[in-house]
C-alpha cells in the first residue's frame, strides 16, 4: 500500500512538474508577446509588430543610464512555422535594419513563409539612441579635402550632448549583446542570421558570442572582423572595369584609351568647373580635387550598373564636363531608407579599426586611391571616443553550424578574398558562393535568394551545407554605355 501511495504521490509531483513546465512557457510566450505591439512602418501598406527593451548604455553599470533597442516582428505566414526566426543584420555600419525591412521582406517572401522576420535598429542607428549626423545633400564642401573631417567632428560635439551620448558604447559587441536580449525577450531558442555587408562582421560576432544560439548563417558580402574599406580593393575593381573595357568589342572601338584618359584626368586635377546639382538643377561653381573624383568614384564602382557609364563620364571630365561623374555617384541624393547614421559609423569604425588597421596603413606607389579612405578614418578616428574592444573580436571560431558566404567578383569593397579567409577559419561547415561579374551585395542576384532559403529551410546541417546551388548562372557585366554620338560598327558593317 505504501508503494502504491509512493507511486500516485510521484505521478502527481510528474504532473504537477509537467504542469507548472507547460504555464511557464506560455508564461514565456504571453510575455513575448506582451513586447510586441501592432504599429506603422514607413513601406508597410499593413501594421507590423513593433517592440522595444531597455539595455545599459554601459553593459559594466547595468543599473546606469538605459537606451531603448528597438525591433520589430514580421510573423510567419503558415501556421506549421519553424521555431527559428531569422534575424537581418543591416549593414554600413550605421544601416537601420528597421528601415529596409521593407525591401528585406519582398526578396524574403518564400522564407517568411515559415520563419519569422526580425528586425533590431543596433544601438546607434533609426529609433535605438540614434546617432545621426547632419547629410550635405547641396553639394557642400566639394574642392576641401578636409570638409568630410570637419563635419564629423562638429557632429562628434552635438553627439556628445546627448543623453546617450557617450560614443565609447556603440561597438558591435556590445551591439550584439543587444541581439541576444531581444532574442531572449522574444523566447526564441535557436536563431537564422542573414547579414549583409557590416552586418556580416556583426553575425560573425554574434556567433562567437553565443554559438549556442545559432542555427544558420548567411553572410553576404564579407567584412573580416580586422578589415575596413580598403584602397587597394578599389582600385583593383577600376582595373578589372578598365581591362573589360580593353576586351570588349564595343567598348574598345568608343574608349580605346581609356586608362590613358583616367590617368590623364588625374593628372589635369585640381580643376575649376560648373557643377549642375544633379537633382535640383541648380549650378555651382567649384573648384573640383583629385579627392572629389576618387570619391565619387568610389561611390559608382560600388554598382556594375553605374559601372557601364563610367567610360563616358570619364571622357566628359577629361573634357572639363563633371556632371555625369556627379550623378552617377548619387552626391545631392535625398536621403534614403539605406542612409548610415554616421555617427554610430564613426563609434564602430574607430573603436574597432584604428588601432589595429588605420594607423598602419601605407599607400601603395600604383594605387590612384593612395591611402585616401584611410586617411580621413585617421583623421577623424584621432580625436573620435573609442570603446573597448575584447581581443577574441579580431578572431573567427570553427563553427558548429552551417555558414553560407556570399560574394560578387567585382566588388570593390568586399572581393570574395575576405570570404575566402573567412570560410577557411570557419572550417568545413562553411561554403562559399561568388558571382563572378556581380558587384556589392548578391542576394538578389540569380537565383541566390532561393538559395538561401532553401539553405535555411534544410531539415539536416549536411543538406545545409549541400544546398543546390545549380541554378546559380554566372550573369555578365552589364553593357558598357556609349553616348549616341559616338558611331558604332553594326555587326553587319564589321569585316
Amino acid at each position: 500500500m505504501n508503494k502504491v501511495n509512493q507511486q500516485v504521490k510521484s505521478g502527481m509531483r510528474s504532473a504537477y512538474m509537467f504542469t507548472m513546465g507547460c504555464l511557464l512557457m506560455f508564461c514565456n510566450f504571453a510575455q513575448a508577446e506582451d513586447l510586441l505591439k501592432s504599429c506603422r512602418v514607413d513601406g508597410f501598406a499593413q501594421q507590423v509588430r513593433c517592440g522595444e527593451i531597455q539595455r545599459a548604455l554601459n553593459p559594466d553599470e547595468p543599473t546606469g543610464k538605459k537606451i531603448s533597442v528597438h525591433f520589430i516582428v514580421l510573423p510567419a505566414q503558415d501556421k506549421n512555422k519553424a521555431p527559428d526566426p531569422v534575424f537581418l543584420l543591416a549593414g554600413g555600419p550605421g544601416q537601420s535594419a528597421i528601415s529596409v525591412a521593407s525591401w528585406i521582406q519582398i526578396v524574403f517572401e518564400k522564407l517568411q513563409r515559415r520563419h519569422d522576420l526580425v528586425f533590431v535598429d543596433q544601438r546607434g542607428t533609426g529609433k535605438s539612441a540614434p546617432l545621426k549626423c547632419a547629410e550635405n545633400n547641396n553639394l557642400e564642401g566639394i574642392g576641401d579635402d578636409d570638409y568630410s573631417v570637419k563635419q564629423a567632428l562638429k557632429c562628434q560635439t552635438q553627439l556628445e550632448k546627448l543623453p546617450y551620448g557617450d560614443l565609447r558604447f556603440y561597438t558591435t559587441t556590445i551591439a550584439m549583446q543587444d541581439l541576444d536580449a531581444v532574442r531572449a525577450a522574444l523566447n526564441y531558442s535557436k536563431i537564422d542570421l542573414i547579414g549583409v555587408s557590416y552586418g556580416t562582421r556583426a553575425a560573425l560576432e554574434y556567433q562567437r558570442l553565443f554559438p549556442n544560439q545559432v542555427r544558420r548563417s548567411v553572410l553576404d558580402g564579407v567584412v573580416q572582423p580586422d578589415q575596413m574599406i580598403e584602397d587597394d580593393d578599389l582600385q583593383t575593381a577600376l582595373n578589372n572595369l578598365f581591362k573589360d573595357c580593353s576586351q570588349d568589342a564595343r567598348c574598345q572601338k568608343a574608349y580605346p584609351t581609356l586608362q590613358q584618359n583616367w590617368k590623364s584626368l588625374l593628372a589635369g586635377l585640381p580643376q575649376t568647373a560648373v557643377l549642375t546639382h544633379p537633382r535640383m538643377g541648380t549650378q555651382i561653381k567649384a573648384n573640383v580635387t583629385r579627392n572629389d573624383i576618387l570619391s565619387w568614384v568610389t561611390q559608382i564602382i560600388y554598382s556594375p550598373v553605374n559601372s557601364a557609364g563610367l567610360p563616358e563620364a570619364i571622357a566628359q571630365a577629361g573634357k572639363g564636363n563633371f556632371n555625369p561623374l556627379l550623378a552617377l555617384s548619387g552626391a545631392g541624393s535625398l536621403p534614403n531608407p539605406g542612409s548610415v547614421a554616421m555617427g554610430m559609423h564613426f563609434s564602430v569604425v574607430c573603436s574597432e579599426e584604428y588601432d589595429r588597421i588605420l594607423q598602419a596603413s601605407k599607400p601603395a606607389s600604383d594605387n590612384d586611391f593612395g591611402d585616401m579612405h584611410n586617411r580621413e578614418y585617421r583623421n577623424v578616428c584621432q580625436k573620435w571616443p573609442r570603446g573597448k574592444v575584447p581581443v577574441g573580436f579580431y578572431s573567427v571560431p570553427v563553427s558548429a553550424t552551417p555558414v553560407l558566404l556570399l560574394s560578387g567578383g567585382i566588388d570593390p569593397v568586399t572581393p570574395p578574398w575576405h570570404a575566402e579567409k573567412i570560410v577557411k577559419e570557419l572550417g568545413p561547415n562553411a561554403r562559399h558562393i561568388i558571382l563572378e561579374h556581380a558587384g556589392h551585395g548578391v542576394l538578389q542576384q540569380s537565383c541566390l535568394t532561393d538559395v538561401t532559403t532553401n539553405f535555411i529551410n534544410a531539415k539536416t546541417d549536411l543538406e545545409a551545407i549541400n544546398v543546390d546551388a545549380r541554378c546559380v548562372t554566372q550573369i555578365p557585366r552589364p553593357s558598357v554605355w556609349i553616348a549616341p554620338s559616338i558611331k558604332q560598327t553594326s555587326p553587319a558593317e564589321a569585316p
